[in-house]
């Protein structure tokens, strides 16, 4: 097995269309900076209204013969992509540590999802098979019929470079239609490692595509009359404008948004257990996803045993480069992102909140141009305070103290994100009541990370979530598709 002939090796990345790399048409760009040694790795061009009318043209024209090949057919490229991208695991990983800051577990576990969502989409022979039944009416037999739509496009955020763009593209193009990818600018490189093996994989030339770009990119897509459909993944506000303007233009949209995730530790759970999972859950990958259990609610007679469980978890973490070994916490995106999470642990601390655990000045020995930041771990924090309302996207951990079970939800309901929430309990009552009366979209029972698999799809509501229908599982197949119903009646001549 050969390493990839990586894009990233080059000076400047390449879109690509009608299975060829293709340099932009646009004269802008951005440098790709490495977030642990803040060296600049290469230089990701943004598309022009140009190259995005060559990219749908080119996927629509590969639409009417993609959309009219044998399902089993269709899955075949899947197979095939999904050995590769095991085979170069390891090689993808490396490259998203560095344009991400993630560890290399971190790194490996997105991946290992990422591939989780192909081998679910080759079973899309069976998944798009829909209902029959005979004498519906007198002599009328009638059936449903799953079919492709056209050309989809996702827009897709930096923290998962690699798991994301698999929650839709698998799915798309499984379904039989033709799909245009549009990376994160602040991490492409991943991206263009996955579709070196899209290359191999053999798609047929247009149905699988890729366009780097910026803002004037994504709203040329969000406007495009070529296409049918847009996924999208980031925050809130971008979401909100994604959905209003891709519906207003007629298309279909699932807009997953920000995020404010609450666990609740009651009397009754494993402190030690508990306090290990939702440091995790707060801090991994640095705090830069949308799944960061960030807020603990815990009932007052367990909260000093585990405030002090939390600190020692805080103690024990080790920043620092993620290709490196003893590395449990990497750096933040960039120079810009690390001040934003600056300034809301500054806001936790002038708002009253007690800090338990101060990681801000924490130095990492030889990447001192890096975007590193300590967790940070806050006591007595009140439902009012910032740190507790907006989403942070960096490892800070808040705790708030319930008198009980009921102000314990009470607290996580009032949030205005319904992305995850997490109860730790031995309390089957309350593990129910957890289940029926907690308003989120994704719900875990003594679990850190609430990630669903990919048979399943990923939750989400109120803030967190604009569409009807989800990523992965039968929701993408829903969205992917459109049914008809046939009605037939044959009468005895």
């Amino acid at each position: 097995m050969g390493r990839l002939q990586t894009r990233a090796t080059e000076e400047s990345l390449r879109n690509y269309v009608n299975g060829t790399w293709r340099d932009t048409n646009g004269s802008d760009g951005q440098a790709v900076v490495n977030p642990a040694t803040g060296e600049t790795i290469t230089h990701v061009p943004f598309s022009d209204r140009d190259d995005i009318d060559a990219a749908v043209a080119q996927a629509s024209e590969a639409f009417e013969t993609w959309s009219a090949t044998p399902v089993e057919e269709r899955i075949q490229p899947l197979f095939r992509l999904k050995t590769l991208l095991e085979d170069h695991q390891e090689e993808i990983a490396e490259t998203l540590v560095d344009e991400h800051g993630k560890t290399r577990g971190e790194a490996m576990g997105e991946l290992r999802r990422g591939i989780e969502n192909v081998e679910v989409a080759c079973g899309i022979p069976s998944m798009m098979q829909d209902g029959t039944l005979e004498n519906a009416a007198p002599n009328i037999d009638e059936s449903a019929v799953r079919h492709p739509v056209g050309v989809y496009a996702a827009v897709t955020p930096f923290n998962f470079p690699g798991m994301i763009p698999l929650w839709f593209l698998p799915y798309a193009v499984a379904t039989g239609n033709a799909f245009i990818l549009k990376p994160s600018e602040q991490a492409p490189m991943t991206a263009e490692l996955i579709f070196e093996l899209i290359d191999e994989a053999d798609f047929p030339d247009g149905v699988v595509q890729l366009l780097h770009g910026s803002v004037d990119t994504v709203n040329t897509i969000l406007e495009h009359d070529g296409i049918e459909g847009v996924s999208f993944v980031g925050s809130t506000p971008v979401a909100k404008h994604v959905y209003e303007t891709a519906a207003a233009n007629g298309k279909r949209v699932q807009a997953q948004g920000g995020a404010k995730n609450h666990a609740i530790v009651t009397e009754s759970a494993d402190v030690e257990y508990a306090a290990e999972k939702i440091f995790s859950a707060a801090c991994a990958c640095s705090g830069e996803r949308c799944l960061a259990l960030d807020i603990a609610v815990v009932e007052d007679a367990v909260y000093d045993e585990f405030a002090d469980a939390v600190v020692a978890q805080a103690e024990a973490a080790t920043l620092g480069y993620g290709l490196d070994d003893e590395t449990t916490i990497g750096p933040l995106i960039s120079a810009e992102h690390e001040e934003r999470v600056r300034g809301y642990m500054d806001d936790g601390e002038a708002e009253g909140a007690e800090v338990l655990y101060d990681g801000r000045d924490t130095a990492v020995e030889g990447y001192e141009d890096g975007n590193f930041l300590g967790p940070v771990v806050f006591g007595d924090v009140t439902v009012e305070m910032t740190i507790q309302r907006e989403e942070i996207f960096g490892p800070v951990l808040g705790l708030i103290r319930a008198s009980d079970f009921d102000e314990a939800v009470e607290t996580v309901n009032s949030s205005r994100f319904g992305n995850a929430a997490s109860l730790f309990t031995d309390s089957g009552y309350k593990a129910n009541r957890f289940k029926s009366e907690v308003d989120a979209g994704n719900l875990g029972v003594n679990v850190g990370t609430v990630a669903p698999m990919a048979f399943f799809h990923f939750g989400g509501a109120k803030d967190s979530f604009f569409g009807d229908l989800h990523a992965q599982g039968e929701d993408a197949i829903k969205f992917y598709t459109d049914e008809t119903v046939y009605i037939e009646r044959w009468p005895d001549q």
